[in-house]
């Protein structure tokens, strides 16, 4: 008799999928300044004013990403 379970065979392809899409978390450039973005970002900063103020640190990012991290991270 064969003992194959369907179901069990399902569950086990389904965690090795999800398992296969989670990334690996790699530090964001923009961690190293979480406490000065939030601040000016609490403070009224646009995304472009962020991304300006982190240019004058030789950071090149776009407003864009700044928005992302800001959402990832918290921002109000």
């Amino acid at each position: 008799m064969d003992d194959f379970d369907a179901a069990a065979e399902v569950a086990r392809l389904k965690r090795e999928a999800r398992e296969g899409r989670q990334r690996p978390y790699r530090p964001s450039r923009l961690d190293r300044h979480a406490h000065e973005l939030l601040a000016l970002a609490d403070a009224g900063a646009s995304a472009a004013d962020l991304a300006r103020w982190l240019r004058e640190r030789r950071v090149r990012v776009h407003p864009t990403t700044v928005l992302r991290w800001l959402r990832r991270n918290g921002a109000r």
